[in-house]
């Protein structure tokens, strides 16, 4: 690649994440705001609308709620992940290329479409709505997140190992539980983290299917009816943001620890 290409690449880079990111950057920077009114210029800083969350109790149980779901969702989702990439990395039987595009379908549907359908399914069969419906779409929805992680952990042993083991008189469930499971670990932990990011930021799903029991994003979104507790929002989003970027990048840390972990690079997993 050519010095101006290489130039112009990377200013396309640059503007497409100022583009992407912009918006997420003025969320904190109105959180610190000393002013009820979303505009610029800034009237000072404070951080008092950080405080004023700590005294609603609307707040606090909506939280609990997130957390039960997200946490819920996301040891589902990675037990099922799990199940699914082990099976379509180390064996080979029909239509596993067809069942493993069922398990992916989620990534590229609508979320709304997925919300519609439990909706109607879960009322069909005469189930309230509650904390448990949202944990059931969440589980959908993270699944093949968890999948994508763990099929590429699964893809890097070394089969040498099991055979070993067998040879040595353990059993597919010993061997699964002291080879496998710790070789493959920090995708499991990937997983998990993914997942529970995903789930506890999730709104569509959980707005359709909560019920009386709203998660936090569902919560968020009713408070932006009262323009007063605007700034309050803008406050948990902050907190809400910087908790997702940090399960990212430790969720991406134990990924690339894993990768390492088994001889592979990023590249090659990708490929």
């Amino acid at each position: 690649m050519s010095i101006r290409s290489s130039a112009l690449l990377s200013l396309y880079v640059g503007f497409f994440l100022i583009f992407l990111y912009a918006p997420t950057l003025l969320l904190p920077l109105f959180a610190f705001n000393d002013s009820t009114i979303v505009a610029f210029p800034l009237s000072g800083f404070t951080t008092a609308w950080f405080a004023g969350l700590l005294d609603v109790p609307a707040l606090h149980e909506a939280t609990i709620n997130s957390l039960a779901v997200a946490l819920t969702s996301a040891v589902l989702a990675t037990c099922l992940g799990i199940l699914a990439a082990r099976a379509t990395t180390r064996y080979r039987f029909r239509l596993m290329h067809g069942m493993l595009g069922l398990i992916m379908l989620p990534m590229v549907l609508p979320e709304m479409i997925i919300a519609v359908a439990f909706l109607v399914v879960i009322l069909h069969l005469g189930f309230s709505l509650s904390l448990f419906s949202i944990i059931l779409g969440h589980v959908l929805l993270c699944t093949p997140f968890s999948v994508a992680i763990l099929r590429t952990a699964f893809q890097g042993l070394d089969h040498n190992y099991e055979d070993a083991s067998t040879d040595l008189g353990y059993s597919r469930w010993a061997t699964f539980r002291l080879i496998i499971v710790p070789m493959v670990l920090p995708g499991v932990v990937a997983s998990l983290l993914i997942s529970f990011t995903i789930s506890l930021d999730e709104f569509i799903i959980a707005f359709f299917l909560s019920g009386t029991e709203t998660t936090l994003p569902v919560y968020i979104w009713g408070q932006l009816r009262f323009p007063q507790r605007v700034p309050n929002v803008l406050a948990l989003g902050t907190l809400l943001l910087a908790i997702s970027l940090g399960l990212m990048i430790t969720a991406e840390f134990f990924r690339r620890r894993g990768l390492r972990k088994l001889g592979l690079s990023t590249q090659e997993s990708v490929l």
